[in-house]
């Protein structure tokens, strides 16, 4: 196929799926949008998707579905929204579709959600018929994923500053597909291990491994796309690992080795993949005896909610409550039933409550006294850049005034608080706090920069990995097992061969 203007189906499936998170990813912890408002995404792979098409094709919005990471998605929910997204496919009858996809994503039922819904459209659309997709460089990358797709590429930045490059590069291939002048074949390699520490791409073994990829594309052209996923650590499926793809305009042997080369640096550094954290006095101290920084921002590690986490400890607020009584910070606890009946308080009301751990299986709660000095629908735009210009949703909110100095934000949903708006939205001036808190390991960094000194400090949770801690049944990897590194091998997948012309239908 040739001609043009051709239709192109976009969407987005965007979730990080923790399933030692026990409370499940329900309907309500999800922005759902659709039709045109799909177009208005900003910040993200999706945005990226939506900008490189306009002006180059007829583009078909379908849905958009994304939420922060949290625990496993209600299988009826995913399966409502699949089954829509399905029908408007086939309603639309598009000459490719581009989705914007975590990588990540499982449900009560399903180990790899995009793994099932990719192997779906495909079944519905035929061979015929391009799919583009762009993920999060810690996809768990799967058969079913890469057998399903043409296109299948990942930013290639840790904190994810180039989604909206990837976005706008899967929307790129998939022209060059349907124009017939990218005939994609990718090559992909998987290492049977985890990165335990170390993520950041700008930095460490990953840097050198990230920056020897780049050095690899700028010298020989034939490489179209060289992605490298750094795999989501708390998934329970077979084939775990750290995967590099190669993709080439039609075979090339030269990706199999390449891909070999950057699998066997995985392995030979693995023993250097380590963080430094701050323990928890540590970090606290620091921020006593370093005022000229403040205010820092404390990453919560093993509290992420952009790990999967629920966001519900109190370690950090009872540390700052117990031990260090001159500081003043903010922080968020998920607590859907303290937020509600702090809200319900209302302002200006003094409650006594027994906030946060009440979702970690082992985490117990905190009583706190404070007034209430805010409260809302929790609605509010993030500030970006990673997200920027999103819509999101803290629920019902309440923020806590404790001792005239900490200020505790009780939230109904799980949030994005890598993000400032979190804080600011909530009437806090974070220039006026010694710290804040956030449920974030590395995104945080490039939200908050410029704003407050960043801080990793080791908390428990189920959002950081440890070797021994986390039980896993279907997967074996380094660290957490004994592993074969000789049976590392690269797999070819082939993508579209044949392209015939296709009516389709513009949506407003």
């Amino acid at each position: 196929m040739t001609g043009g203007p051709f239709c192109i189906a976009v969407g987005r499936f965007y979730h990080e799926s923790n399933r030692l998170n026990p409370q499940p990813a329900a309907q309500e912890q999800f922005e759902i949008e659709r039709g045109g408002a799909v177009l208005n995404a900003s910040g993200s792979t999706l945005a990226g998707i939506v900008s490189e098409l306009q002006g180059e094709a007829i583009v078909q919005p379908t849905v958009s579905v994304a939420a922060p990471p949290s625990g496993l998605i209600d299988h009826e929910f995913y399966e409502q929204v699949a089954q829509e997204f399905l029908d408007e496919i086939e309603k639309l009858k598009p000459d490719a579709v581009v989705l914007d996809l975590h990588g990540a994503a499982a449900t009560s039922r399903l180990a790899d959600l995009e793994g099932d819904l990719l192997s779906r459209l495909r079944a519905l659309v035929g061979p015929a018929v391009p799919i583009g997709i762009g993920l999060d460089l810690h996809a768990h990358l799967t058969d079913a994923m890469l057998r399903s797709t043409d296109i299948c590429i990942a930013c290639k930045e840790n904190p994810h500053s180039d989604v909206v490059e990837c976005g706008a590069k899967v929307a790129k291939l998939v022209l060059e597909v349907l124009r017939g002048s990218l005939s994609p074949v990718t090559t992909s390699i998987r290492v049977p291990m985890i990165l335990p520490g170390a993520g950041e791409t700008a930095s460490g073994p990953l840097g050198e491994i990230h920056a020897k990829a780049r050095a690899i594309q700028k010298v020989l052209p034939e490489i179209i796309d060289l992605s490298i996923y750094n795999v989501f650590r708390y998934a329970d499926d077979r084939h775990i690992g750290q995967v590099i793809t190669v993709m080439t305009n039609g075979p090339r042997p030269v990706a199999a080795k390449i891909a070999s080369d950057l699998a066997a640096d995985f392995w030979q550094y693995r023993e250097r993949f380590k963080d430094d954290l701050l323990s928890v006095d540590a970090a606290f101290l620091r921020i006593r005896d370093h005022a000229q920084a403040r205010p820092y921002v404390m990453a919560d590690m093993g509290d992420r909610i952009l790990a999967g986490a629920p966001g519900d400890s109190v370690i950090l607020l009872s540390a700052a409550l117990d031990q260090f009584t001159d500081l003043k910070g903010a922080l968020t606890i998920t607590d859907p039933d303290n937020a509600r009946t702090a809200v319900a308080a209302g302002m200006g009301a003094t409650v006594t409550l027994e906030v946060g751990g009440q979702i970690t299986p082992g985490f117990v709660p905190r009583q706190v006294t404070g007034k209430v000095i805010h409260v809302s629908d929790g609605t509010f735009t993030l500030a970006g850049p990673f997200h920027g210009g999103e819509a999101s949703s803290l629920g019902d909110t309440a923020v806590l005034l404790i001792e005239e100095r900490i200020f505790l934000v009780l939230t109904s949903k799980p949030a994005f608080s890598h993000d400032p708006a979190v804080f600011t939205s909530q009437g806090i001036d974070i220039g006026a706090m010694d710290f804040v808190v956030v449920k974030s390991g590395y995104h945080f960094t490039m939200n908050f920069a410029g704003i407050a000194t960043p801080l990793l400090v080791e908390t428990p949770g189920v959002g950081y990995y440890k070797k021994g801690i986390f039980s896993y049944e279907k997967s074996r990897f380094w660290p957490e097992h004994e592993v074969d590194s000789s049976k590392i091998t690269a797999v070819v997948y082939a993508g579209v061969r044949a392209m015939t012309d296709n009516k389709c239908q513009a949506v407003a």
